[in-house]
């Protein structure tokens, strides 16, 4: 189930905050995060941000995103209990999309040494290569993971 944070605005008040930064959050309940949930947010907010924002969005730029969430998504779906979170948020520049997912779980993710033998293990270095910048920080109630990706 995808919860909005917010309610979603008219076509006025959008008008009125194309200067601010555009965002977008989902949180699933156990279980029920899909990765195709996540990537058709991922393509719906790149097209509200081309429209409203003028966001310049190439078609690799979206590809790479919706790498990432999915990446990201399936990573948290299956190593930590409970909800998940899904924020997406568009740089004032215009040029970035941040991507963050968040869990409950507060190990941190590790990247594996290469091994072309090995099923799995390979999502945080297609993350890495998609993305500007990866951070993950974990805290009390879980971690956060958040891609940059240029678009």
């Amino acid at each position: 189930m995808i919860i909005p944070l917010r309610k979603p605005a008219s076509d006025e008040q959008e008008r009125n905050r194309s200067a601010a930064a555009l965002r977008y959050g989902a949180t699933w309940v156990t279980g029920a995060a899909r990765t195709a949930d996540a990537r058709r947010a991922v393509h719906a907010f790149l097209v509200r941000a081309a429209r409203t924002a003028h966001a310049r969005v190439t078609a690799r730029a979206e590809q790479n995103a919706q790498l990432v969430v999915s990446e990201l998504v399936t990573n948290a779906v299956q190593h930590a209990p409970g909800p998940c979170g899904l924020t997406l948020e568009l740089s004032a520049d215009r040029a970035r999309l941040d991507i963050t997912v968040w869990d409950t779980s507060p190990t941190l993710p590790l990247l594996h040494e290469r091994d072309g033998t090995r099923v799995g293990g390979h999502g945080l270095y297609l993350v890495h290569a998609c993305s500007r910048a990866l951070t993950a920080t974990a805290g009390p109630g879980g971690k956060r993971i958040t891609a940059e990706v240029a678009l």
